[in-house]
């Protein structure tokens, strides 16, 4: 699949890292991300993967979440108000997630290719006024300095306080994240619920945010026109679970979670042959008292 290929509000979402509101202090190398997902692959081919998917592909999506979604994305937000998050989280700490990953990458304009599976680990300023940090096993960023808080960013930010100050409220939080992601989405062919889709992907994937406004976003991605289920699946280091999925255009995402625990797992995506084009498995996350410190 080229980067052509992708939906004009996936064209600009899904290619973009997840933390565009950080500036990096080290330039960019030439080499163009088509997905940065966040996942690692249990299957240890680096090639892409062929599966089956439950779910079939088409052009036009139920005009409303389905009700086992609906029904999925209620119980995941009952758990995840009963999570615990780390007492007297200070300023000056960060966030910290650890990931395998697999991206679909694109070297030098020529056709893209599933990279293989290694290790990513982020650290977050938690209040965005300190640089955080990126290690990952891929050349160009084995080591990057992430700069501190843009202003220019607006309301999408990834920082602990920023995302603690989001509605709580399904209304509310379902506003946001339409309202956030309507500047991601080409005004020609506009897919407002894809932008929708992939901003509350991305927010669930690397960051920390208290319960009461984790579980609001759960709730407000069941109003999101197209989500529905997709059971028996697996992360890409195979751990098993079920997938809040959604397809736009040539691209399905999943949204793995684990099927007793609710807890998120990571996320797959295929394009319309059931080929894998990459995903993400969230290993940890933790808050520590410096950049580079591991819990």
């Amino acid at each position: 699949m080229s980067e052509q290929d992708l939906p004009p509000a996936r064209h600009r979402l899904l290619k973009e890292h997840l933390m565009t509101e950080i500036r990096r202090e080290e330039p960019q190398r030439s080499r163009r991300w088509l997905r940065p997902a966040l996942a690692g692959a249990a299957v240890a081919a680096v090639a892409a993967v062929a599966v089956t998917v439950a779910v079939p592909f088409g052009s036009a999506s139920q005009p409303h979440a389905s009700r086992e979604a609906t029904a999925l994305l209620g119980h995941i937000a009952l758990a995840a108000e009963h999570e615990k998050t780390p007492a007297g989280i200070r300023d000056d700490q960060f966030v910290y997630i650890r990931s395998r990953v697999a991206f679909t990458v694109s070297e030098n304009n020529g056709p893209a290719k599933l990279e293989p599976v290694h290790d990513r680990e982020v650290w977050l300023s938690v209040d965005g006024t300190r640089n955080g940090l990126l290690e990952e096993d891929t050349p160009d960023n084995e080591h990057v300095s992430l700069g501190k808080k843009d202003k220019r960013a607006g309301e999408w930010s990834a920082y602990y306080r920023d995302l603690a100050e989001l509605p709580t409220g399904t209304g509310a939080m379902h506003d946001w994240l339409y309202r956030v992601s309507a500047r991601e989405v080409e005004a020609e062919r506009p897919d407002r619920d894809d932008a929708a889709f992939t901003l509350f992907g991305d927010l669930i994937k690397e960051s920390l945010m208290p319960p009461e406004v984790s579980a609001a976003l759960y709730r407000a991605a069941a109003t999101i026109p197209g989500v529905d289920v997709v059971h028996h699946v697996e992360d890409l280091t195979g751990r098993k679970g079920v997938a809040i999925t959604r397809t736009s255009g040539k691209v399905r995402v999943q949204l793995i979670f684990d099927e007793k625990t609710y807890a998120f797992l990571g996320e797959r995506m295929y394009d319309q042959h059931g080929t894998s084009m990459g995903g993400t498995s969230v290993m940890a996350r933790a808050v520590v008292d410096r950049a580079g410190e591991r819990p």
